[in-house]
């Protein structure tokens, strides 16, 4: 087993919007997607009506998600935009309503600075961007003046990509990093998400996944999305949605190479698999350091 670089199993908070925050470093964390859409790839619009998306929510959350990414816009490839208006209209009587639950942690999923204030306001402790801050400049000043996190996604989507697929996520989270230290977000505020399936075919994604511990050099948590992925589908023959046995398989690989957080669709799968990596990565410490 892998175990570099052990500080990576270290306690750290991760800050987060409310006076919130989670601690990473020692057990994997879950994020569980919700997404409230009627054409997504993964669970093809099962969430789209608000009060189904609140009880699959609470349902993820009582089978150990540690936080809730709520989304209102598909990210698949070739699918429909939509409006602003229309993604807050779906997303935020979900969101009020995870709120009112104190004991939740919630994400939204935009890349709109206006969606992402809306969602603040409304109890949200995290901002996940799949565009890494750089779509709409105002998103990381509206993060930070929230005392909100923000998960900072690599995509090679509409722009050329180095040949050299740590080579370009170095560059492009430098980018991204900037803009957030500029609108004031903390250190201890920000995941990276290298953005496995977006703009990135099977060869590409495994590349990713072998070089992966690479990513630490740049000394955040790393925020993984694996979860029900076309790779996962080319390496298995299997649909989207019976795609979870190998999404944990990835979740596994992930985590002993240091992830902190995996995004799920399948919050117990996921759970009892990242409970045997994280447990070989216990007696692994324990061994280095002579305690077993």
């Amino acid at each position: 087993m892998r175990s570099f670089p052990d500080a990576v199993f270290e306690p750290r908070t991760l800050r987060l919007a409310g006076d919130a925050a989670i601690e990473l470093g020692p057990r994997a964390r879950l994020m569980g997607i919700v997404n409230v859409t009627p054409d997504s790839f993964s669970d093809g619009g099962l969430h789209a009506d608000a009060n189904v998306a609140i009880a699959a929510a609470l349902a993820m959350a009582e089978a150990g998600a540690d936080m809730l990414d709520i989304g209102g816009e598909s990210t698949r490839p070739g699918a429909e935009p939509v409006t602003a208006f229309e993604e807050q209209r779906r997303i935020m009587p979900v969101i009020e309503a995870l709120a009112d639950r104190q004991d939740l942690l919630i994400s939204v999923d935009t890349w709109r600075a206006e969606t992402a204030r809306l969602a603040l306001a409304a109890g949200a402790h995290l901002v996940n961007d799949v565009w890494g801050l750089q779509r709409d400049p105002d998103i990381a000043r509206v993060a930070a003046e929230h005392g909100a996190a923000v998960a900072i996604m690599h995509t090679g989507r509409d722009r050329e990509v180095l040949a050299d697929p740590i080579e370009d996520q170095l560059q492009w989270f430098s980018a991204s990093l900037a803009i957030a230290r500029k609108a004031g977000i903390g250190e201890d505020q920000i995941l990276l998400d290298p953005g496995f399936g977006f703009a990135k075919d099977a060869d590409l994604n495994l590349a990713l996944m072998a070089r992966f511990e690479q990513l630490h050099t740049l000394g955040f948590p790393l925020l993984v999305g694996t979860s029900r992925k076309r790779f996962i589908g080319t390496l298995t023959g299997r649909e989207a949605g019976d795609r979870d046995v190998g999404t944990a398989a990835t979740s596994v690989v992930l985590r002993l190479a240091g992830a902190a957080m995996l995004r799920v669709h399948n919050v117990a799968f996921n759970k009892d698999g990242v409970a045997v990596a994280d447990a070989m990565v216990q007696r692994s410490r324990q061994r280095e350091a002579g305690h077993g």
